[in-house]
């Protein structure tokens, strides 16, 4: 990679680290505080709150990719981060579920996960994309850990408000990295490109390749939100107390690291993609249904959480990657927020479905119906032709081949 390569990989991915370790420091202990909070007992709701920011995103995603691809990626990032702090904020004075849920929509409206994705792209080669992406997943990964580190210490120090205060602050940090750190896209003139007129969006959706990867990164976020509707209270009952959970999250997610990154080295080297994917689909499957078959126990759910978390880093640094690779750079952005559509809308689709059903039926059921997703995504995914190398060339919309 190039300096300048190296400098956008890095300062994305810390773009897209601190606005996601603000949204993870809630992940962990929201559903352990929800009751001390008027209406917070009702599980529903609790899912709907935790998921509320996948809804919002789901509706805003295509906007700012749209908009980016006209108007510039940079002043889109900006805007959306002080959406994403304003809802923060909001939600930290909340002493009911209904304004929690609130500003975490609020906190959606800031949906530039699209746009950032896209100005990566455009700051970089494709041959070092999938490392950039895996940059990207990484720094996710990483907040991912520390949120489940540190949420259960900070939620003792400063409470539930404080939380949503930091991730308010971590927003506007965010800000400065790309005023200051982050390089300017290559110019180009918006108007001429493809990627701004009216038939980017259908053209997006029609493609079969990117359906498959949006049908797929759909249901890996569903997953991991319905998920942790209901993993956290079942490491309290496995006896662990949940300033203790970090003894469980961090070596799981750091060995989980040392293990992504092999399969990843291995597609992007030998363009195996499909086949890395595939593979990593069939282990999130066999975690989620170990889930579903055994009962509370701090080891077992440990080694099955590490399954989930290898699977899920692998899925995360690739998918991004893939579609950055067939889509035209003239409408990456749209191509990226459609992705981004999906990925937010499977947050909220699993927040809800995982407090739904494990208010009637369950944990078990709750990892029994993930595990079916997860097969249904496989199904789907089998059918996925290789992507070629060279950008472009594996991209076909109706009768538009090539760039």
């Amino acid at each position: 990679m190039s300096s300048q390569e190296l400098r956008a990989s890095v300062s994305l991915a810390g773009i897209f680290g601190l606005r996601m370790l603000g949204l993870f420091l809630i992940l962990p202990v929201f559903a352990v505080h929800a009751p001390q909070m008027s209406g917070g007992d009702n599980l529903i709701l609790v899912g709907v709150a935790l998921g509320a920011y996948g809804l919002v995103q789901a509706f805003l995603q295509i906007p700012f990719g749209m908009a980016s691809d006209r108007w510039g990626r940079k002043p889109v990032i900006v805007i959306g981060l002080v959406l994403f702090a304003a809802g923060s904020f909001l939600a930290a004075g909340a002493h009911d579920i209904w304004t929690a849920i609130i500003g975490r929509g609020l906190q959606g409206a800031g949906a530039i996960s699209a746009v950032v994705m896209a100005l990566a792209a455009d700051l970089t080669r494709e041959q070092h994309r999938t490392k950039t992406m895996a940059m990207v997943g990484a720094t996710i990964g990483l907040s991912f850990a520390l949120s489940l580190v540190a949420a259960p210490v900070l939620y003792q120090w400063i409470g539930m408000g404080g939380l949503f205060v930091l991730t308010g602050l971590l927003a506007l940090m965010g800000i400065g990295v790309v005023v200051w750190l982050v390089p300017s896209a290559p110019a180009r003139a918006p108007r001429e490109a493809p990627g701004a007129g009216p038939g980017a969006l259908r053209l997006a959706l029609l493609d079969p390749q990117l359906a498959r990867l949006n049908v797929g990164i759909f249901v890996l976020h569903a997953v991991q939100m319905a998920m942790f509707v209901v993993v956290p209270p079942l490491l309290v009952a496995s006896g662990l107390a949940l300033s203790s959970h970090w003894k469980v999250y961090l070596p799981v997610v750091l060995v989980s690291f040392a293990v992504m990154v092999p399969p990843v080295l291995h597609a992007d080297r030998r363009n195996a993609g499909r086949g890395v994917m595939l593979g990593a689909i069939a282990l999130l499957a066999l975690a989620e249904g170990g889930f579903a078959a055994v009962g509370p126990g701090v080891t077992v759910l440990a080694v099955l959480l590490l399954a989930f978390f290898a699977a899920f880093n692998v899925l995360e640094a690739l998918i991004p990657s893939l579609v950055s690779r067939i889509a035209p750079a003239q409408m990456r952005g749209t191509a990226i927020g459609i992705y981004n559509t999906a990925q937010t809308l499977g947050l909220f689709c699993g927040g809800l479905m995982g407090g739904w059903i494990a208010a009637r039926f369950g944990p078990a059921a709750v990892f029994g119906a993930c595990a079916a997703l997860v097969l249904g995504w496989l199904a789907v995914a089998v059918g996925m032709r290789p992507v070629n190398r060279i950008a472009g060339q594996s991209f076909r919309m109706g009768t538009v081949k090539g760039r």
